[in-house]
């Protein structure tokens, strides 16, 4: 039998480090489908809703190197596009299959047709469509390459007509994956870098997730300036653990700490960073910017030095240039004030919470002292983040995955699954909102589908709570973001895995052993407090001022149920600030 294009294409990803494509099967994949059939090296995960596939993929990839998902005509592969954008936006390479419509029947408005160029050109780096068997080897090669040597999602259009044609010899090179090229500044960047971090008396770094594989480097940095050390989000679990110079995060779900010590230096130096939030970096005190992507630096901040190149391989370069500071009353003072919000944050965890509104701060603080060092953590954007990002802690073998940069809801199901696909022999744990579990909620059957043993932790607090607290901020009544839940627990069940419920701070402790030690899938439903509130640092007051502003208004308006609601929801928090 001919090998067709669809073999074709199916033993080249796999040469690739591919090893399964998630999807929903359908119509223009079917040849690929069977190709995977027929395969002993590529797996088909069939999820329920193909934007599942695109957000496992991208968690596969960001863990392993390089991940695939398909959609078929049309409705398929548009449902690709929200996880691709996740992807693209994370900078973790994913090879997206576009199947769709024959050839011949391209502009004819055909059933399901779509112009795939002009849907992925905003959520990937590469973006072609095959039309001739010639095209096909030359094209996949030149997608994955793009994917791997820029961390970016390579969009591969396939007719369905196209995949059924007998291939032609190719000459693709997977193996060219594989490279590792050495990439930093040039010497007399390098000196003039390190003449100034030598001449400042006053230096805090700032870490993103480009600097993770860099962590030896970084403390060794840290130590001969005498610097604290912030990071992102998405850098905590690179950055955090065995680390005497960290003061924290900073940003939207950030520290006071780390803001400060950002703000009241003399030189900040950015290390592998595109922190999205400008309004948090300062604007009165040199800013000096690494980054392996030159196209960024700059572009949150006012640089004076901006240097391309990889983290580590700069910093190696870098550290036999600087001289060790004798005065660390800088760093030592950063590292008071980050003791002193550690200690507030404790109080969270140690008030509890009650019946029907257990503490989420008590609630993550436990799932943290429980999970294993190795374990996999992905968080929905929400609430979650805030309590993930303040009250999990980094081991140096842990992982955190959530939707850093896009900020999608319902992305933590979706990264669990393709966590667990990717590294079975690790805890896989979702921290997962009601609203986002509410949106992706079919794939609770894949998970049992492929025996995947996710624990997945839903916080129940009964609102869209992020949202809740932004329209409260702005003085609006917080309408339309109540949630009507049903019971997680009873659909866990329905699905066939084992569910737990959680409605009192005393059954937090030994429900979550009990539901961690199951062998497989496990669903927690716990009842969390709706009311429980963070904000950052830098809009900690301005926000409170804006509240009071607006109970003002509202009561002169005579809606003093809605001023009554906010002074209940705020007061903990506003009696700290204070």
């Amino acid at each position: 039998m001919a090998k067709l294009i669809a073999d074709q294409l199916v033993e080249t990803i796999a040469q690739a480090g591919i090893k399964r494509i998630y999807a929903v099967a359908g119509d223009s994949l079917n040849e690929v489908n069977d190709a995977v059939r027929r395969s002993s090296d590529i797996e088909w995960i069939h999820v329920r809703h193909e934007e599942t596939g695109a957000f496992a993929a991208a968690a596969e990839a960001e863990l392993n190197g390089i991940a695939c998902c398909a959609g078929s005509s049309g409705p398929g592969h548009v449902h690709l596009i929200n996880g691709l954008y996740e992807a693209q936006r994370n900078n973790v390479p994913v090879l997206a299959i576009a199947s769709t419509c024959a050839t011949d029947e391209f502009g004819t408005g055909f059933f399901q047709e779509t112009n795939i160029i002009k849907l992925f050109t905003d959520c990937s780096g590469y973006n072609e469509i095959a039309t001739t068997p010639k095209q096909l080897p030359r094209m996949l090669q030149a997608a994955l390459q793009h994917a791997h040597t820029k961390g970016e999602v390579a969009v591969l259009g396939l007719p369905g007509d196209l995949s059924k044609e007998k291939a032609e010899e190719s000459s693709v090179t997977p193996y060219l994956l594989k490279q590792r090229p050495v990439f930093r500044p040039a010497d007399n960047e390098l000196h003039e870098l390190s003449k100034k971090l030598n001449k400042a008396t006053k230096i805090t770094i700032f870490c993103g997730f480009g600097a993770s594989e860099a962590h030896t480097e970084i403390i060794a940095l840290a130590g001969l300036l005498k610097s604290p050390v912030a990071y992102s989000f998405r850098g905590k679990m690179g950055i955090q653990y065995d680390n005497p110079y960290e003061v924290g995060m900073t940003g939207l779900l950030g520290l006071p700490s780390a803001f400060y010590a950002m703000h009241h230096t003399e030189l900040l130096l950015l290390l592998g960073t595109d922190f999205p939030y400008k309004e948090f970096m300062p604007d009165d005190l040199e800013i000096i910017q690494v980054d392996k992507r030159a196209e960024r630096l700059g572009r949150k901040a006012k640089v004076s030095l901006g240097l391309a190149g990889n983290i580590k391989d700069t910093l190696e370069a870098l550290l036999p240039l600087i001289e060790e500071k004798k005065n660390d009353a800088f760093l030592q003072k950063q590292l008071d004030k980050y003791q002193d919000v550690k200690k507030s944050l404790r109080t969270y965890v140690e008030d509890t919470g009650k019946q029907h509104a257990i503490s989420p701060e008590f609630l993550t603080d436990t799932i943290n002292r429980l999970a294993h060092d190795d374990a996999i953590f992905t968080v929905d954007t929400g609430m979650c983040c805030v309590w993930g990002a303040r009250y999990l802690h980094a081991t140096g073998k842990r992982i955190l995955l959530g939707s850093f940069t896009h900020g999608s809801m319902a992305n933590a199901l979706p990264h669990a699954i393709g966590a667990a696909l990717a590294r079975p022999t690790q805890q896989v744990i979702a921290l997962c909102g009601d609203g986002g579990l509410s949106m992706m909620m079919g794939d609770l059957a894949t998970v049992v589908q492929y025996k995947l043993p996710i624990k997945i932790v839903v916080f129940d607090n009964r609102s869209l709570g992020m949202v809740r607290l932004e329209m409260q901020v702005e003085g609006l009544p917080d309408g339309e973001t109540d949630m009507y839940n049903p019971d997680f627990a009873k659909i866990g069940d329905a699905m066939g895995m084992n569910s737990f419920t959680i409605d009192s701070p005393d059954e937090v402790e030994i429900t979550l052993q009990n539901a961690f030690a199951v062998n497989g899938p496990a669903l927690i439903h716990v009842y969390t407090n709706p009311d429980s509130l963070a904000m950052p640092p830098k809009i900690e007051f301005e926000q409170l001022k804006g509240m009071v502003s607006s109970m003002g208004k509202m009561m002169l308006h005579g809606d003093f149920k809605d001023v009554a609601n906010i002074i209940k929801s705020n007061y903990k928090h506003i009696k700290d600030v204070f």
